[in-house]
């Protein structure tokens, strides 16, 4: 039985990044075919935006490097949309060639994460994104932006707040719809979340991308919704990571989180029982239990 909480949305967007920030740390590679079927379950149990996968150079992260004949096999269905993540230039070519009609572009909150994921420095990692949005943008592409160490580097220590806005409020100004706020090694904690989006003082252009490596996750996310939030970045099963950090471990899982929203009364659109299913079917094939303890739960019946 719910129990809603005043103040809080009446119906909250989960954006699943399973099958790319999910996928992308396995040290196996897994199929086409089992990526293609995994995305098909997730628009089955009511997923509307699904991040795809990622034009990203297969030297860097080689399980993503079946991009393009992922994108060919999928069996897209009507009002989901279905993102990829554009590193560069290069990869905008492929997405347009591909007919990707939706972008993400992925920057860094630290100098030292910048360098080390983008070859970039802080300033100079917008050298790139500039051209890449302007060209999405004029192809008619929307964009979304990721801003990654949010809330701390594990190089650089706390990520000040005036330094993440200001990274933030660039990339909304090139013509980004969406800023995804990214606990990449998972050490923020809600009054830190309460802070930082306060901080933007525009709460419906934010989306907050939750890592669990310190068991913050969920309350993370309440703390957002009760700031204002009503987008959550979340992968079915609660696999994935980051290949850049070391210390970054599993996502948020989704069905950690719809079970949450759910007892809050607050509406998903998502089926649990089939996530529950698909991460089920997913852990067999990646040859471990999943992490979700909402999955663990139910899966025992």
């Amino acid at each position: 039985m719910p129990y809603p909480e005043e103040g809080l949305p009446h119906q909250v967007t989960i954006y699943e990044v399973g099958p790319r920030d999910g996928l992308q740390n396995e040290s196996a590679i897994v199929p086409v075919e089992v990526k293609a079927e995994f995305i098909d379950r997730l628009a089955d149990a009511g997923h509307k935006v699904i991040e795809a996968t990622s034009f990203v150079h297969p030297k860097w992260v080689p399980q993503l490097a079946d991009a393009g004949e992922l994108l060919g096999r999928l069996h897209r269905r009507p009002g989901v949309r279905y993102p990829v993540l554009v590193p560069n230039e290069r990869g905008l070519d492929r997405a347009l060639d591909l007919g990707v009609d939706e972008i993400a572009v992925f920057a860094s909150a630290t100098e030292t994460f910048a360098a080390k994921n983008l070859n970039r420095s802080l300033e100079s990692q917008f050298e790139m994104f500039e051209p890449v949005v302007a060209r999405a943008l004029d192809n008619g592409i929307k964009v979304r932006a990721y801003v990654s160490m949010c809330f701390g580097d594990p190089w650089e220590g706390p990520t000040p707040i005036g330094q993440v806005v200001a990274v933030g409020e660039r990339l909304l100004g090139l013509g980004c719809y969406q800023l995804s706020l990214g606990d990449t090694i998972g050490v923020g904690t809600p009054g830190h979340v309460t802070a930082l989006i306060d901080a933007f003082r525009r709460p419906e252009r934010l989306a907050v991308h939750f890592h669990d490596t310190y068991g913050q996750a969920l309350a993370n996310t309440l703390a957002a919704l009760r700031a204002g939030v009503t987008t959550v970045d979340a992968s079915t099963g609660g696999i994935g990571g980051c290949p850049y950090a070391e210390s970054a471990t599993g996502n948020l899982a989704t069905e950690d989180l719809v079970w949450m929203l759910r007892g809050l009364g607050i509406e998903t659109g998502l089926d649990l029982g089939k996530l529950v299913s698909t991460s089920t079917w997913l852990a067999e094939l990646l040859g471990r239990p999943s992490p979700s303890r909402v999955v663990q739960a139910l899966s025992k019946g």
